[in-house]
């Protein structure tokens, strides 16, 4: 018998199965990692970006789910766990959430202005 308890095995399986289907949403075909590494590459074009502002995590947010629709249109699929449609509603959105924020002015204590 392995140590270990047995929930916390059952709950690392359902992980596994959850990071596999929506893995294949992400990258199929491609790098495991490519969505971090695409709106990594977007995000460096912005120096001085500040990502501890509210508005900015909701466009963060957006791209994420903006190249996941463009990698599906890229690869010729679907998405298993959220398909394009779903995530282009997500990204409506997180844009009206960001305009929202922005118009606000929404700022984390402690951050410049």
């Amino acid at each position: 018998m392995m140590p270990g308890h047995p929930r916390f095995k059952e709950l690392t399986g359902e992980e596994l199965r959850i990071h596999d289907a929506k893995n294949t949403d992400y990258a199929r075909g491609g790098d495991p990692l490519g969505n971090f590494r695409r709106v990594a590459g977007i995000l460096g074009q912005y120096p001085g970006l500040d990502l501890a502002q509210p508005a900015v995590v909701a466009l963060v947010y957006l791209m994420k789910q903006l190249d996941a629709v463009l990698w599906m249109m890229c690869r010729g699929y679907d998405g298993e766990v959220e398909n394009k449609g779903t995530r282009l509603g997500d990204v409506g959105i997180y844009a009206k959430l960001a305009r929202i924020l922005d118009e606000e002015g929404d700022r984390v204590p402690g951050c410049m202005p």
